[in-house]
């Protein structure tokens, strides 16, 4: 039993999944029982993350696992619970959409997509790490086209697909590259034959930041992600947008803390150039979006560029204000989409008139949507505010003094087409129609998803203390 502690969480996700194949025949004979599987997806998603809370928390040491395949440390465990949450939460949201409501597929491609993000997590290996990223990719670039009889999904899917396996190409050849220098492929076995700047080690960086910008959409790597976004199914978006970012940035933090040592110290500038690329461009374009799912794209690119902010200081708070900014940027985003995901459905459009008078057709939507979009623009007491300050204190105290003005600058952009949206929802009223007769009723499942992410945000953005001392204590695991 000790001895798979390290992937319990991996485990319990595979039992998850055979159980859905197993009861998917038996509600198919009762379409009227169809929604019990979202419930039973979200309970054993959340079943699983309290199980591995009580058994398989890591020691204060860091370990090695099956072969130096996995390593078993609090930074990855941190990542794995987040995930965890994160897909209970979609798996409610799932439960809204008929088209995936009624498809025991979609909830088994999203536990199989957590199952690759938890294994990205942990990876101390490049097999493993490739292994893990293809099996959350494949999941996510199918749940990306599952509406079949929407243009628009279809299209997401094969467009995120096409450019999902080039970069995975160019990721995988860079990995092949190290492999053929060093012959190895444990992590950190690696860092000692990249501490030095040369040619050869700036160009097998490219390729693995290639690849591994496409997964969390920094600039010029981004252009994917408003197609995919606006045509794959909105619950579908608000993972693809959160926890595969978060991922990505976990195995980015891994990559260059252990492997490319050099990074920091020699080609910090590049990476702040390529912040300030993806905060700006991904903010000017979002002022110009008419569609809210394009503009929670491009928003999402922008915030890209703030974690990318805290890769670049690193060191200090550098690392532990970006898996803070993470943590908080998955619930705020989240909650976000989940919004959307709710006005899609009652108005059959994601053009911002859709939004007229939402705080007076649906006073609890409205405010959860206050919430959201405030938390976005970096405003208190909300986490994105704390989050935001973290990063940029953390730039500040690396002596990144213009970076960190360039990020504030970038989020007064952000806080205007954030308003630009609550003004839709709270000033605005719908023309010659009563609002009355249009109500945006909110089911079940998705009130209580809601709820617990309008209380996480709150939460972390007033006694945010304790969640920080933990993203430093898990930061601090990767070394």
């Amino acid at each position: 039993m000790i001895v798979l502690l390290p992937i319990l969480p991996e485990i319990l996700l595979l039992a998850l999944g055979v159980l859905i194949l197993i009861l998917d025949p038996f509600l198919k004979k009762d379409e009227a029982r169809r929604p019990f599987l979202g419930w039973f997806t979200a309970v054993g998603l959340l079943a699983a993350l309290t199980v591995s809370l009580l058994l398989a928390r890591p020691a204060d040491d860091p370990a090695f696992a099956f072969g130096g395949m996995v390593r078993f440390d609090w930074l990855g465990f941190v990542f794995k619970m987040f995930f965890l949450f994160a897909a209970a939460v979609t798996a409610l949201f799932f439960m809204d959409e008929e088209k995936l409501n009624r498809r025991a597929e979609a909830y088994l491609l999203l536990v199989a997509a957590a199952l690759g993000m938890c294994l990205m997590a942990s990876a101390a290996d490049l097999v493993m790490l490739y292994l893990a990223i293809e099996t959350t990719s494949i999941p996510l670039y199918i749940l990306a086209g599952f509406l079949r009889q929407d243009d628009k999904s279809t299209e997401a899917g094969f467009k995120y697909l096409l450019f999902g396996a080039l970069t995975s190409a160019v990721l995988l050849y860079g990995f092949s590259l190290i492999y053929g220098l060093t012959g190895k492929t444990g992590l950190y076995e690696l860092g000692v034959y990249f501490n030095n700047f040369n040619l050869i080690a700036m160009g097998i960086t490219f390729l693995v930041l290639a690849g591994l910008a496409f997964k969390v959409s920094l600039f010029p790597f981004h252009f994917w992600a408003p197609d995919v976004y606006e045509g794959a199914p909105t619950p579908v978006a608000g993972f693809l947008s959160t926890v595969s970012k978060a991922a990505g940035f976990a195995v980015l933090a891994r990559l260059f803390a252990v492997v490319f040592v050099w990074v920091s110290d020699d080609w910090s500038l590049i990476l702040a150039i390529l912040a300030t690329l993806t905060m700006t461009v991904g903010n000017l374009i979002a002022l110009a979006q008419k569609n809210i799912k394009r503009l929670l794209a491009y928003s999402s690119i922008a915030h890209a560029g703030y974690a990318l902010v805290g890769v670049v200081a690193f060191y200090g708070l550098g690392l532990p204000s970006v898996v803070f900014y993470l943590i908080a940027y998955v619930l705020t985003n989240l909650l976000a989409f989940g919004i959307v995901a709710v006005v899609g459905r009652v108005t059959g459009s994601d053009e911002f008139p859709a939004y007229y008078g939402l705080s007076r057709r649906s006073a609890g939507l409205g405010l959860a949507a206050l919430v959201a979009f405030l938390s976005l623009s970096g405003m208190p007491p909300f986490a994105g505010f704390v989050a935001k300050v973290f990063v940029f204190v953390a730039a500040v105290e690396s002596g990144w003094v213009w970076l960190a003005i360039v990020g504030v600058l970038n989020s007064i952009v952000g806080l205007y087409y954030y308003l630009n949206v609550l003004k839709y929802m709270y000033l605005y009223r719908m023309e010659n129609q009563d609002e009355d007769q249009h109500p945006v009723p909110v089911s079940r499942p998705v009130a209580v998803a809601l709820i617990v992410l309008v209380a996480g945000i709150l939460l972390l953005g007033t006694l945010f203390g304790p969640w920080f001392g933990l993203a430093t204590y898990a930061a601090a695991a990767l070394f």
